[in-house]
């Protein structure tokens, strides 16, 4: 079954609701999720619904343009994005020397978990090589420093269009994305970081952690912005530790809470369920 998924964001007015149920039923469409929220401060309108088009009167590549016009002659305004179920994502993966992610990634996407395409594994350095020919994914070698940063990103800019990457996980890549690189990406490069942040931002969190002898570690899949480990927060999780675990516990038990943080917030992006507000995310 194919579905056609619609995600609303514009300010709350009454009957957005019933517009968008009344289009999709008068066309003979059948609602399977709809999902909708008003953050009040803003009065802003959230909403994600998905419809059965297999009997539905207006072809595919024609509701884009019926809900454009849908949104227009409403006065809602807003930002209105149509995408279907069969229109698998194309993600780029950014990785390092850690290989934890990687495997759950690919994993995940071999046994059908993860819906989407995965066309091509950059990274900085050679070690995780042997990784992607495992899987048959293109592996690409980027080294990168302070002085060459410009020349790599734009060779990394050659291989995601090449590749027509949609979106980037950076799954452990041990690099600071620039402005350039963000913007031309903007809420599109997914990023694991090894803290329940805000606690514990940027390197050695798990030190950091155990400085503080906190009782509970977490990870945190947030996307990537100029200002390091602050932007929008997709999916968290914690774990209990102990008094006796040792530095090297913390990074042990976390690997295993890193990964299984970044593929169910790589799930929710993949759903289209991810509404950026400001610095947070609604999940829908």
């Amino acid at each position: 079954m194919t579905s056609a998924i619609l995600k609303v964001t514009c300010q709350d007015k009454k009957g957005l609701i019933a517009a968008v149920s009344g289009f999709i039923a008068q066309n003979h469409g059948n609602i399977i999720t709809l999902d909708e929220f008003v953050d009040r401060a803003s009065n802003t309108f959230f909403m994600r619904v998905e419809w059965d088009i297999r009997d539905f009167s207006i072809s595919s590549e024609n509701i884009g343009p019926a809900i454009a016009k849908l949104s227009t002659d409403g006065g809602f305004g807003g930002k209105w994005e149509t995408v279907f179920s069969d229109t698998k994502p194309r993600m780029a993966i950014f990785v390092s020397k850690f290989d934890h992610c990687l495997w759950d990634l690919l994993l995940r996407h071999q046994s059908g978990e993860l819906k989407c395409n995965i066309p091509v594994i950059v990274s900085n350095h050679e070690d995780l090589r042997h990784v992607a020919e495992f899987f048959g994914v293109p592996f690409h070698v980027v080294p990168k420093n302070a002085e060459n940063k410009f020349q790599a990103e734009r060779r990394e800019f050659e291989i995601l269009e090449k590749y027509r990457a949609d979106f980037v996980v950076m799954a452990r890549y041990m690099q600071v994305l620039s402005e350039d690189f963000l913007s031309r990406y903007e809420n599109r490069v997914i990023n694991i970081h090894h803290s329940f942040l805000p606690a514990f931002e940027g390197a050695k969190p798990y030190h950091q952690a155990f400085e503080r002898g906190v009782k509970i570690i977490g990870a945190t899949a947030h996307f990537a912005t100029v200002n390091l480990d602050k932007g929008p927060i997709i999916h968290q999780a914690t774990l209990p530790i102990s008094h006796q675990d040792t530095v090297d516990d913390l990074i042990t038990k976390g690997r295993d809470i890193e990964k299984r943080v970044l593929s169910d917030g790589v799930k929710l992006y993949i759903a289209n369920r991810v509404f950026v507000h400001g610095h947070r995310t609604i999940i829908l």
